[in-house]
């Protein structure tokens, strides 16, 4: 693969170019917005209204860009963020899947429906706060690589970007760490700097599953059905519906069975969730992604070598790709991998920058 050129915050803008913003008023934009003034640029912030009535998001947006100086749009994404990130998902999880609303979200609406906001607003980038980093190629293509800090990475949520679209894009914090940001928070006296990490989707409540709330949310009765023991399909007792459930979850089910047990399958047609004794039952060595999307063209070869992340939280597998002229991808693990879970994505590495991924099956 051709060299990257070097990791730049600022890529392709000059001196007064403006920037538009994602914007929640968090650290990280925040500290962002604060980056860009520094080096000369001038931004425009955008704050999304995803759900009907988060006034105290706005208001915290509002109160962070008054402090900065720098100028607020609102965005109204409620129509968007229901139909093509809040339904989907719940969908999903009807149908025994555990979906990634960050990833589904990224494409669709973050980055899909603010974007389009530039030409209004005038600005010649797009940024986000988000911990990754975008490389220039001596062709004029751009590449998706890690963020500096490992352990806030953030690049797997953002497989489904384009090449047009990052072409517009820049990452601030590429090149930072969190603690980084907070000391620089810190600095310019936000008061939200020592405000703690966000671990979940950004519309969930504190309290409560992204299930959980998608259920509420839309208020849809949800049939239940039956545990099964495996592999024999004992009936071990009834549950209340497959979408609080995922594979690989040892916790919660309420079935008691003398010793630890895992989800080991989800069966979306009898409404079955099988438990498994054995930790082995949830090991796989191998993975078919029926479609995958493209960051970099996959190259010529029908194999090659790749790391592939099947969950945000995971560390990436050493793997074989296989490429498929139907567009089927197949990975086969060096070793097997836990709890491969239906409607999460696997994303392919080559190092350090992002190749693709797709929705495991």
């Amino acid at each position: 693969m051709p060299r990257n050129a070097p990791y730049a915050p600022f890529r392709r803008l000059q001196p007064g170019d403006r920037i538009l913003l994602a914007f929640s008023g968090g650290v990280d934009s925040a500290v962002s917005a604060v980056l860009a003034l520094r080096a000369g640029y001038k931004v425009t912030a955008v704050h999304m209204t995803l759900l009907p009535g988060s006034d105290a998001s706005r208001t915290k947006a509002e109160e962070t860009a008054a402090a900065l100086g720098i100028e607020l749009v609102h965005a109204d994404c409620t129509a968007a963020f229901e139909r093509d990130v809040l339904r989907p998902c719940w969908d999903m999880y009807k149908s025994g899947f555990t979906p990634n609303p960050c990833a589904i979200c990224n494409p669709r609406v973050k980055f899909g429906a603010l974007m389009p906001l530039m030409e209004r607003y005038d600005c010649t980038a797009f940024a986000t706060g988000h911990y990754a980093k975008i490389l220039d190629m001596p062709d004029g293509s751009v590449r998706l690589a890690r963020g500096a800090y490992r352990e806030k990475d953030q690049s797997y949520f953002l497989f489904g970007l384009s090449q047009e679209q990052l072409a517009m894009i820049v990452f601030p914090l590429g090149g930072m760490t969190k603690p980084e940001v907070r000391e620089l928070a810190r600095e310019i006296d936000l008061p939200n700097a020592e405000s703690k990490e966000s671990q979940d989707a950004c519309f969930m409540p504190p309290d409560m599953t992204a299930a959980e709330f998608l259920h509420a949310h839309f208020g849809e009765a949800v049939p239940g059905g039956d545990f099964a023991e495996a592999p024999g399909g004992r009936i071990l007792g009834r549950h209340n519906g497959i979408h609080a459930f995922t594979v690989g979850q040892r916790k919660g089910t309420g079935v008691a069975m003398g010793v630890p047990a895992w989800v080991s399958r989800i069966d979306a047609a009898d409404r079955k969730v099988w438990l498994t004794t054995n930790p082995d039952d949830l090991l796989r060595d191998a993975l078919v992604l029926p479609t995958a999307h493209w960051i970099v063209k996959p190259p010529e070869t029908v194999q090659f070598r790749a790391q592939v992340q099947i969950r945000y939280r995971s560390r990436p597998a050493e793997a074989d790709v296989l490429l498929s002229p139907n567009g089927v991808v197949f990975i086969k693990f060096d070793a097997p991998q836990r709890a491969v879970t239906p409607g999460q994505a696997a994303v392919i590495y080559d190092g350090e920058t992002l190749l693709g991924g797709g929705w495991i099956p």
